[in-house]
């Protein structure tokens, strides 16, 4: 006869089970995880005597704890029934009645050093006042005590007293009123002024290059968001891989140096990419950078692209800032592109000034588009332009905004350079706006784009001049550029109005009450091109989609359906666009 296995050994009861039921949401599940009762329903010795030296060490934990979201009068009742089980020894059921919560009734902030009598500083004083994070009639928490501290020390820190420190902070607790009192003092320090740059880490690019990137000027009151800024420039200038501004402690108030250490980027680099788009199939790119091209000292970023339906080359080279951070750029891109019906190749030549900073992008140039097509829409078309483009920000941090708005103007005027010569007035102007609607309901995104071209008569414009729409940052559901004026013919053209809007619910995903990296999304776009106001029809595409915050940038992923021709279309776009 065989062997027989051994029976596999049954698992060893827990020493206890704990359940908690509260009468407020979400104070169960927080007290379960927080309680370090828990640590011990593994020990399989844990006899009844320590079982109620635990039990009287959790309800004090437990009080201490409900006391730090600002309930300092709960009602905790604890049963313990010795009756074991198979999966455990004894059970512990918990019940909180968590009382009244205690809420702000005065809040004093005291000041100590420099910003106590300084009438330049009255401003910032004011400022912390008003945006204290935790004013009375507001319930207390813990966590919100620690905020309302921090957010205070920083907006003294973040400008003219970067030494600033809290000296004392007490939160008085009335249990029997359910009140809490307040007090913050803050000595601010010395003022500090703006130094010398101390800049390390340079090789291949000037010193003179970093200092008009960083644009600080000595003497000048610190500000945090100027540091900011600057390290901003010097990191998007593309010319240093890692970037760190900072003030010298060590250096004197009135003039404390700020160090610069940067990590200077490789002069020449190579970038080749591989994807896939849903209507045209695999897509090749390549980059090429040249940071310093001998003998201009421009930098030179060439670009190409390939798939079945459109081939893109572009060249663009931007020179050193001046003082003012004012630069030449001059630009060249080559097109063909695939369309229903007929095929279009285009070009467009640039050259003229630009001015890129966080907030704001200024660009003054001269342009030459030309444009000709085959199949069924046939000709060719040039003008020559003169353009400005602004472009306006205000988003709390990029590239992740949670909030903040931005506008955007392009204006320009040239003619055709057909027979007969047409003079046109080409505009584009484009708003953002994102508004937050609570830690746990996200944000609403609100985006709109109007444009024009006015002219007699538009036909011997090339098609770079006039508007299409669709795709991942305009109207989804819808392939790019397939939203036109439709000809008789079926194929779809530029036409001379262009009006697109979206509305999106951004909403964040939590995970053990805290937020994640990943965001859902409910979007509706419309957007209509036609050369006729009277005739301007909107095509509508809605959908679903999540948001990741990755390494690299904002990655969106979205499902959109194009009611007009009735088909689900994926949109896959990295980077925040403003």
């Amino acid at each position: 006869m065989a062997d027989e296995a051994p029976n596999a050994s049954a698992p060893e009861p827990l020493a206890f089970a704990l359940i908690v039921q509260a009468n407020e949401k979400d104070i169960a599940p927080w007290m379960t995880e927080h309680l370090e009762l828990q640590r011990y329903k593994n020990l399989s010795d844990l006899d009844d005597q320590e079982m109620a030296k635990l039990l009287r060490d959790a309800d004090v934990q437990a009080r201490d704890l409900l006391a730090t979201l600002g309930y300092f009068n709960p009602q905790l009742k604890w049963v313990l029934d010795t009756h074991p089980t198979p999966e455990q020894r004894r059970s512990v059921a918990l019940e909180i009645e968590v009382g009244p919560a205690a809420k702000i009734s005065r809040v004093q902030i005291q000041w100590r050093g420099d910003i106590e009598q300084n009438q330049d500083a009255a401003e910032q004083r004011k400022q912390v006042i008003s945006e204290w994070a935790l004013p009375t009639g507001q319930h207390f928490s813990q966590n919100q005590w620690s905020h309302a501290k921090s957010q205070a020390l920083k907006q003294v820190q973040a400008q003219r007293y970067p030494q600033a420190r809290v000296v004392d902070s007490q939160a008085h607790v009335d249990p029997k009123n359910n009140e809490v009192q307040l007090s913050l003092t803050m000595d601010s320090g010395p003022p500090v002024t703006i130094g010398a740059l101390v800049i390390t880490g340079t090789e291949r690019y000037s010193r003179e290059q970093v200092e008009r990137l960083a644009h600080l000027t000595p003497g000048a009151v610190y500000k945090l968001n100027d540091l900011l800024l600057a390290q901003q420039r010097l990191v998007v200038s593309g010319f240093y891989d890692a970037v760190f501004v900072s003030l010298d402690p060590e250096g004197p108030a009135e003039a404390m140096p700020v160090k610069v250490e940067l990590k200077e980027t490789l002069r020449q680099k190579w970038v080749l990419g591989l994807g896939v788009r849903s209507d045209s199939g695999p897509r090749l790119t390549a980059e090429y950078t040249q940071h310093r091209v001998p003998g201009l000292n421009w930098r030179a970023v060439t670009k190409l692209s390939v798939d079945k339906h459109l081939q893109t080359w572009s060249l663009d080279m931007l020179a050193p800032p001046d003082a003012d951070l004012w630069r030449w750029n001059g630009s060249s891109q080559l097109e063909h592109q695939r369309f229903v019906g007929y095929e279009v190749s285009s070009q467009r030549w640039r050259y003229g000034r630009t001015q890129r900073e966080e907030r704001t992008d200024r660009s003054y140039y001269a342009q030459y588009d030309a444009s000709s097509s085959v199949g069924s829409l046939v000709g060719q078309r040039e003008s020559v332009s003169a353009n400005y483009a602004w472009t306006w920000r205000r988003f709390d941090s990029l590239p992740f905004p949670t909030q903040g708005v931005g506008g955007s103007l392009e204006l320009g005027t040239g003619v055709s350079l057909g027979s007969p010569r047409e003079p046109f007035t080409r505009w584009l102007a484009r708003g953002m706006w994102l508004q937050p609607l609570g830690r746990e309901s996200g944000r609403l995104a609100v985006r709109a784009e109007a444009g024009s071209v006015i002219s007699r008569n538009t036909s011997g414009l090339p098609t770079t001049q006039l508007f299409v729409a669709g795709g991942d940052n305009s109207v989804r559901g819808y392939a790019p550029s397939s939203l036109g004026v439709l000809q008789s013919n079926g194929a779809i053209a530029a036409g001379r109005y262009l009006a697109t809007g979206s509305m999106e619910w951004q909403r964040p995903i939590l995970w053990n009450q805290q937020r994640t990296d990943w965001e859902t999304a409910v979007f509706v776009d419309a957007g209509a091109v036609s050369d006729d106001l009277q005739q301007m029809k909107a095509k509508i595409g809605y959908g679903v989609g999540t948001r990741w915050r990755s390494p690299i940038g904002p990655l969106r992923m979205d499902l959109a359906y194009g009611q007009a021709v009735q088909k689900l279309r994926l949109h896959l776009s990295i980077g925040f666009v403003f």
